[in-house]
C-alpha cells in the first residue's frame, strides 16, 4: 500500500460522518477518525438504524473507523461524582465504536493543574488501566495520543506531552490493548522534536500518525501542509526506516482541505510501503 492510501482523515466534531464517509468513497480513503460527542455526530444520535447504514457502507467500501475521544474529558479526574462521569464517558464510547465497527479508540491521559501532578498521573494510569480490560473484551485497540505543550504559565496542562511523560505512561500501562497514536506535530512543539520520540518509543507499538503543519517549539495549531516548517518528507523516511506498518492521519483544515492534503503529502516524499 502506497503512502496516499494509508492516509486518513479525522472527520472532527463539525463532518458528519455520513458525508464524511461519502467523501472516503469518492477519493478512496481507506481510514476514518469519527468523533461522537456532539451533533451532528452525538452518541444519542447513533440509532441503530443508522449505525447500521453506518457499517454497511464502511464494509462495503474497505473504510477502517476508529473513535476519538476528546480531550477536554479530563481521564486524569480525581473529583467525586466527576470521576464516575469520565469512566462513564469513556465506556460510552467505548460501547458506539463496536456498534460501529471500529478497530480502535483514540485516548488521552488528561491534565493537571500542576500542584497536583503526581495524583492526576497516577488517576490516569489507573483508569486507563481500567478501560484496557473493557477493551480487550470488546475487541478495540486503545491509542494513548502524546499531546500538546501548553505555555509554562498556563494553569492547565496536558499530560504525556513530550518524550520523558509519554514513556512513563507506555511503561505504566502494560496491556496490550493500549498502543500509540502519534501526533508527530505535537512533538514539532517540544525540543525532543520528532527525532527524539521515534528514538525513544517502540514504533513496535504504534498504529497511527496523526499529520498537521506548525512551527518548530511553536504553540499548538493543526495547519495545512507547506503552512509551517514541519519536514513531512523526513518523517515518513525515519518511519520508514523503523518499519512502521500502521495508518496516518490527517488532521487540519477542513474536509476538503485534509483530502486535497493527501495528494500534497503522497507528493512530498516517494510512496512508503
Amino acid at each position: 500500500m502506497n503512502l496516499r492510501d494509508r492516509i486518513g482523515i479525522d472527520l472532527g466534531q463539525r463532518n458528519k460522518i455520513e458525508d464524511g464517509i461519502a467523501a472516503a468513497i469518492a477519493h478512496q480513503v481507506r481510514y476514518l477518525d469519527l468523533k461522537v460527542d456532539v451533533a451532528p455526530n452525538a452518541v444519542e444520535s447513533l440509532t441503530d438504524e443508522r449505525v447500521s447504514k453506518i457499517r454497511q457502507s464502511c464494509e462495503a467500501n474497505d473504510i477502517h473507523v476508529g473513535i476519538h475521544t476528546m480531550s477536554a474529558v479530563n481521564v486524569a479526574e480525581i473529583a467525586p461524582h466527576v470521576r464516575d462521569g469520565v469512566d462513564n464517558y469513556l465506556l460510552g464510547h467505548l460501547n458506539a465504536c463496536k456498534r460501529l465497527g471500529g478497530g480502535w479508540m483514540v485516548v488521552h491521559a488528561g491534565y493537571h493543574f500542576t500542584s497536583d501532578y503526581q495524583l492526576r498521573q497516577q488517576a490516569a494510569v489507573d483508569r486507563l488501566s481500567r478501560l484496557s480490560e473493557h477493551a480487550d473484551k470488546a475487541g478495540v485497540t486503545l491509542l494513548l495520543e502524546n499531546m500538546n505543550v501548553e505555555p509554562d504559565d498556563a494553569e492547565v496542562h496536558y499530560l504525556a506531552f513530550n518524550l520523558e511523560e509519554t514513556q512513563f505512561f507506555f511503561d505504566a500501562l502494560k496491556s496490550t490493548s493500549i498502543r500509540w497514536a502519534f501526533t508527530a506535530n505535537h512533538a514539532h512543539l517540544v525540543p525532543d522534536g520528532v527525532e527524539g520520540f521515534l528514538a525513544g518509543m517502540d514504533i513496535a507499538r504504534c498504529d497511527e500518525v496523526r499529520l498537521a503543519d506548525c512551527w518548530r517549539n511553536g504553540k499548538e495549531i493543526h495547519l495545512r501542509p507547506g503552512e509551517g516548517d514541519f519536514d513531512f518528507p523526513d518523517l515518513f523516511r525515519r518511519l520508514d526506516a523503523l518499519g512502521f506498518k500502521g495508518h496516518y492521519m490527517n488532521a487540519f483544515g477542513s474536509l476538503e482541505d485534509m483530502i486535497a492534503g493527501r495528494d500534497a503529502l503522497a507528493a512530498m516524499d516517494e510512496p512508503v510501503g
